[in-house]
């Protein structure tokens, strides 16, 4: 009953933390009488065009007015840093409305004026920033205002690396969901580009080639939580590598390298793979699921490369394979192997253990990359149904040292096994939940495997002390894709990182030299990326060999530090009277999954995601990331992370004090934009700003600020 009501009230508080200012957008329009209500924003598009490292961005709102009262106010868009507008545009009947840039002071006076007013303190993020100002005239019921603007700005590249950052982190101020919101990217080098990355949003990015490629974002009724940031690299290399890096002055680094081909390689650049496709055909398959994945192999049958190796095998109680041997791809093989595929029907049950063993003796001494892709619905319910015992039998067979790739279709399959089998043979797993397309899932991992560059990579970095990678087998490297390897470092200082592995039957490496700095403060995304990846990789371990205290209480710190929800630390809203531990202990049997059902598939699928995700783990209702640092909210109050029943320093919210604690510390502005109950370090004290507390600047911050 407790918990429940914990869940109730933070409900209750988060409502209304979000119904103060109304933007939707960087943009937003202050009401002169927030009491009338607030507008809502119809759709928020922005395209941007980046040339080498010229950038213009367009950005285009529609504003709708929901209320029965006429609304007017001020438009304000902070500018990104050293942006310049080319173009505003808004028009009301047949008059263009003007704008003005007003200087960080000036803008800053406007943010404050506001805060004190509405007793909000979400503006204080722009505080800082030059604004782009112009006055709203009044939009009647109903009514709608479109905004257009446009400024170009200059990014100026890092050891070849390019950084473009899109204001977008909206929830402080919306009063209902953001309808629309896409943002297209059309980005051209004169070199070739590399790496091409988000941390904070998902992404598509489509290569025409080394000199072109497009990036996509979309979501619909989603409230926007940070920034849109996008790098970019080039380089001359065919298979480059960029460094991103992290650090605070007197701690350990955290690191990121991304490995990336070139899209317009030659043809030898692609390795020549074998491929065995095997297909569950039990009962369980009968209908859509059996047509779907028949479909799915018949794409991958089609989109096999010239040089490559394959065979297929189906099973349901006794394994069948379409041939005793791999094919070389010829047009006759391809068109029997479709006509064969076609042919099978859902009928008995799943030896899952035979299947494996006949699909792995197909595979021989040839020097090549070796791939098994296994799809199955179920659980093994012929031959060998022990689990371990499967493992064991897979990893005996798979003397070729193929990797495997699994396919679970539905709630039915077991996914310790899956999961156990993939991980042990360097592969991974997917799950297809009822619903979703199967032959689209399956054929778009195809897609990603089709072209091996790089197989069996190893790392080597010398001259810095490093720690705590992942992931810690790193997968083979594919045409289109890129591998990315997070840790830590101590030693600032110059590194030679050296990336070998297997190109056919040789084996290769390349060189790097890149210096690890002594302080690095701009990519902070890095610790909670680092976090994620460590985090899906204790509990992987936990899922698949048991669970123990030292790994629960590793992951309860990370969890902790970095804000990243798991099963372990829901306690992060905690229930009065118990410790962190003594909440673990409660939920740990909730934590350890089933192996199979809809619980284990979804399980299963987080782990996954967060292992291989690229972008920031996503925040819960109740975390919100600033810079590094980490707030849980926590009785009503957004308390950072590491505070630990210190004594703190009181300050009354929108009195003097409040001010005067803006105004000398600054860096402080996006921490108090959290709400109007925060509490959070400063320098050596912990500072409480809420309802109670000085309305004069203690003198103990006074002293800080020296």
């Amino acid at each position: 009953m407790k918990r429940m009501g914990v869940f109730a009230f933070l409900g209750c508080v988060l409502l209304v933390l979000v119904s103060g200012v109304l933007a939707f957008s960087d943009g937003m329009i202050l009401p002169d009488h927030p009491e009338r209500g607030w507008l809502t924003v119809s759709y928020h598009r922005v395209e941007v065009s980046i040339h080498d490292g010229l950038v213009t961005t367009r950005v285009d709102q529609e504003f709708r007015n929901d209320r029965s009262e006429l609304i007017e106010g001020r438009y304000v868009f902070p500018l990104p840093e050293g942006a310049v507008v080319s173009d505003f545009s808004m028009w009301v009947d047949g008059e263009k409305l003007e704008a003005k840039i007003l200087p960080a002071d000036e803008a800053r006076a406007i943010y404050e004026d506001y805060v004190r007013r509405v007793r909000d303190p979400a503006l204080l993020e722009y505080i800082g920033r030059d604004t782009l100002s112009a006055r709203v005239f009044p939009i009647p019921p109903d009514g709608r205002r479109r905004i257009v603007l446009s400024y170009t700005q200059v990014l100026t590249a890092d050891n070849g690396l390019y950084r473009y950052r899109y204001p977008l982190d909206t929830e402080r101020f919306s009063a209902r969901p953001l309808e629309n919101v896409t943002i297209d990217v059309d980005l051209r080098t004169s070199g070739a580009t590399q790496a091409i990355y988000s941390p904070t949003h998902k992404i598509t990015v489509v290569r025409q080639d080394d000199l072109r490629a497009t990036v996509h974002y979309a979501e619909e009724d989603v409230l926007p939580t940070r920034d849109f940031v996008l790098y970019y690299s080039v380089h001359p290399d065919e298979l480059g590598m960029t460094l991103f890096t992290y650090r605070q002055a007197g701690e350990d680094g955290f690191f990121m390298l991304v490995f990336s081909p070139r899209v317009a390689q030659s043809p030898s650049a692609v390795v020549a793979k074998d491929l065995v496709l095997v297909l569950d055909r039990s009962g369980s398959m009968f209908g859509e699921k059996i047509a779907q994945a028949k479909e799915a192999l018949t794409f991958v049958l089609r989109h096999l490369n010239p040089e490559d190796r394959f065979a297929v095998v189906a099973f349901s109680d006794l394994p069948t394979a379409q041939s005793t041997r791999l094919q070389p791809v010829s047009s006759s093989a391809v068109s029997d192997a479709i006509a064969w595929v076609n042919r099978l029907e859902a009928d008995g049950g799943t030896n899952i253990d035979g299947a494996l063993s006949t699909a792995l003796a197909l595979f021989d001494e040839r020097a090549r990359p070796r791939f098994l892709v296994f799809l199955t619905d179920g659980e093994a319910t012929v031959g060998e149904t022990d689990p371990l015992t499967i493992t064991q039998d897979t990893a005996t067979a798979n003397a070729a040292g193929a990797r495997i790739f699994c396919f679970g279709v539905g709630y039915g399959v077991n996914t310790f096994l899956l999961d156990r089998i993939a991980a042990e043979n360097h592969g991974t797993s997917v799950y297809v939940e009822p619903g979703e397309n199967l032959e689209r899932a399956l054929s778009g991992f195809y897609q990603k495997i089709a072209s091996p560059v790089l197989t069996s990579p190893s790392l080597a970095i010398s001259g810095v002390d490093i720690d705590d990678l992942y992931p810690r087998t790193l997968p083979d490297l594919f045409r289109g894709s890129q591998l990315l390897v997070l840790g830590r470092f101590r030693e600032a200082g110059e590194a030679r990182i050296t990336l070998s592995g297997t190109v056919e039957d040789r084996v290769v490496s390349m060189d790097y030299v890149r210096t690890f700095p002594r302080l690095a403060l701009s990519d902070e995304f890095l610790p909670r990326v680092w976090a994620g990846r460590k985090i899906a990789a204790l509990l992987d371990q936990i899922r698949l060999y048991g669970e123990s205290e030292e790994l629960v209480d590793a992951v309860i710190r990370l969890s902790t530090r970095y804000g990243i929800i798991t099963p372990y630390t829901s306690f992060l809203v905690e229930e009065e009277g118990l410790s962190p531990r003594e909440m673990a202990d409660a939920l740990s049997q909730a934590a350890a999954a089933p192996a199979s059902g809809q619980k284990a598939v979804a399980g299963a699928t987080s782990v996954r995601t967060l292992a291989e995700e690229e972008a920031i783990p996503p925040e819960e209702e109740a975390v919100r990331i600033v810079g590094e640092r980490t707030f849980f909210l926590k009785d009503g109050v957004w308390t950072e992370s590491s505070y630990d029943g210190e004594e703190t320093i009181d300050v009354a919210a929108f009195g003097p004090g409040y001010f005067e604690l803006l105004s000398r510390f600054p860096e402080v502005a996006p921490i108090l934009a959290l709400g109007e109950d925060v509490l959070f370090a400063l320098d050596s004290l912990y500072v409480h700003v809420g309802a109670q507390g000085a309305e004069t600047l203690p003198e103990e911050i006074a002293r800080l600020a020296g």
